[in-house]
């Protein structure tokens, strides 16, 4: 990896270099569903000072933010890890977030900055999401497995695309609730939605990057972009 950052996509940079998703977080740059996106290109979109965030990175210390390099790993054990860490966490972590927005909607649906549609909006999520991961479970993952390579572009397409609606929901969910930080006076409840919520957006983005920027591209035979 050259001192030069600009030119590499986020993707790259994610699966690269140790902490950086936790720079992309601050910024608020998408390095899952936008991953082929450079960082002089994805910084200018947000109005972003892209040298800036390039001496974020370039500032981290590998020692203080391990993480394992998925890069290196096999198709079976990448996909064993998307299962457990990410398919499994995630069933569990819609339901109670359903829950407590649910609660905090029907107590607190008076006041102005009460996220009201919240609850819906988090229904459609679990519903979009456990299809998803039910067409990869069942159709994509053991096709990678078997190495069907030339009849993989079409499920990977409708993944891809799927990945952009997931993304998308998320962004509603973040201007419904105001970057996820709760007013001054919110109660407990309410507070441990917008913990859960931040908690599953930084899941599902590392969750559909490890899709997008390295599971699919090595399934198709694609050289990663800046790689």
């Amino acid at each position: 990896m050259t001192a030069q950052l600009l030119d590499h996509t986020l993707g790259n940079l994610a699966s690269r270099i140790p902490g950086a998703t936790r720079v992309f977080h601050t910024f608020h740059l998408d390095f899952c569903c936008g991953g082929q996106k450079t960082l002089r290109q994805a910084s200018l979109e947000r109005g972003l000072d892209a040298q800036q965030v390039e001496e974020q990175l370039l500032s981290l210390n590998p020692d203080e933010h391990p993480e394992q390099d998925w890069r290196s790993a096999s198709d079976d054990q990448l996909i064993e890890h998307l299962l457990e860490r990410y398919h499994d966490v995630h069933r569990q972590q819609l339901p109670e977030l359903i829950r407590l927005a649910a609660r905090v909607e029907q107590v607190h649906g008076a006041r102005e900055n009460c996220p009201r549609g919240l609850t819906d909006l988090l229904l459609g999520m679990l519903q979009e999401l456990e299809n998803h991961m039910q067409k990869e479970e069942q159709i994509l993952f053991p096709m990678i497995r078997q190495g069907q390579n030339p009849m993989l572009g079409g499920p990977i397409s409708v993944m891809r695309f799927e990945h952009d609606q997931h993304g998308d929901a998320l962004e509603k969910v973040i201007l419904l609730t105001n970057d996820m930080q709760p007013p001054a006076n919110a109660c407990n409840t309410w507070r441990a939605l917008y913990r859960g919520l931040d908690e599953l957006r930084r899941d599902l983005m590392q969750h559909i990057h490890l899709e997008n920027n390295l599971l699919f591209p090595r399934a198709l035979g694609e050289e990663m972009q800046n790689g």
